[in-house]
């Protein structure tokens, strides 16, 4: 405790500004209860228990996190060399040459083939300008090019922004050329549309392409464009429509079951396809319409980035071996 004698002294020079005392008088009135200082001459103090324990414990976390980190970049390197590889080893066994009886050789073992394909493709980002579609383009040409030498009667496309809707012309032309390098003179007739958008059959206008492909030959392909509008959208405008016209007593709300949301949505965009083939590492569906894809089988290669005849092909025998089974 400080004594009040001192305490007293010590205002009225704080009063006065310090004219009671001088630095000396004011130095000795504190120095009894200022702390001891460090003696220099004395070795610095070891380390307490609690600070060994502290800095053990950080390095064994460090430890362990190097390790785990080292294992898991091991794994992911190891995946992506064995996928490289076999990939590889399926380009080279399974390479087609635009051949289309190769292609049916590749499948001929196969005990059944999706009557309706689907695949989603993305607008690749790194290139610039018209140089982007043209890559999507050759994509979509070569991917019903190996559709149509299997004998699939239905490929649905899905990209996310669209853009292949505004040049369904372009489009069909540049499928048609790639016919021509598979099949020489004798090509498939091709049959491309998206929903709300009038369809386009080979060189013919628009009226009557539908009126043509709605009986189609046995070398025959239907090209469905598609985007992501037809997707949950495309479920809300049904959802408000049917809404409105039983509020107007037009339709009965015991009429409205999953058999004629189905048929309407099928009628509107498309019904659902047999088997979705996804060129993406990951499985990611990019807004791709869900009521469709409900019974579909979904193939994808882990640490795969393009479209390539090896997973086109690989899908195809996936989905013979697939079991289906719906339940009741």
């Amino acid at each position: 405790m400080v004594a009040t004698k001192e305490t007293e002294v010590f205002r009225k020079d704080a009063k006065q500004n310090g004219a009671l005392l001088d630095s000396k008088q004011r130095e000795k009135l504190l120095k009894p209860y200022l702390p001891t200082p460090p003696d220099p001459s004395r070795p610095a103090s070891a380390h307490t228990p609690w600070q060994i324990r502290a800095f053990i414990k950080t390095q064994v976390f460090l430890l362990i996190f190097t390790t785990i980190h080292f294992l898991f970049s091991w794994f992911i390197r190891s995946r992506q060399w064995y996928h490289a590889l076999r990939d590889r080893a399926f380009a080279i066994l399974y390479y087609h040459h635009r051949a289309p009886e190769l292609i049916r050789q590749d499948v001929r073992a196969l005990s059944r083939i999706p009557e309706h394909l689907s695949v989603i493709l993305e607008l690749k980002g790194e290139e610039r300008g018209s140089a982007r579609l043209e890559t999507l383009m050759d994509e979509v040409a070569e991917i019903a090019a190996w559709s149509a030498s299997v004998g699939i009667p239905l490929l649905s496309i899905y990209e996310k922004t669209g853009i292949l809707k505004g040049y369904i012309p372009t489009t069909h032309r540049t499928v048609s050329s790639k016919f021509h390098a598979y099949f020489g003179q004798k090509i498939p007739s091709l049959h491309m549309r998206a929903p709300n958008v009038p369809a386009f059959l080979n060189g013919g206008d628009f009226e009557s392409a539908d009126a043509q492909a709605s009986s189609p030959g046995k070398d025959h392909l239907s090209i469905l464009l598609l985007s992501a509008e037809d997707g949950r959208s495309t479920l809300v405008d049904l959802t408000k429509t049917l809404t409105e016209m039983s509020q107007r007593r037009k339709l009965s709300s015991d009429d409205i079951s999953l058999d004629l949301i189905d048929a309407e949505i099928s009628a509107s965009v498309m019904g659902e396809p047999d088997l979705l083939i996804l060129f993406s590492p990951n499985v990611q569906l990019q807004g791709y319409p869900p009521w469709q894809v409900r019974l579909t089988e979904i193939f994808h290669v882990a640490d795969n980035s393009g479209v390539g005849y090896q997973v086109f092909l690989r899908a195809l025998h996936s989905y013979a071996k697939a079991q289906m089974r719906f339940g009741r």
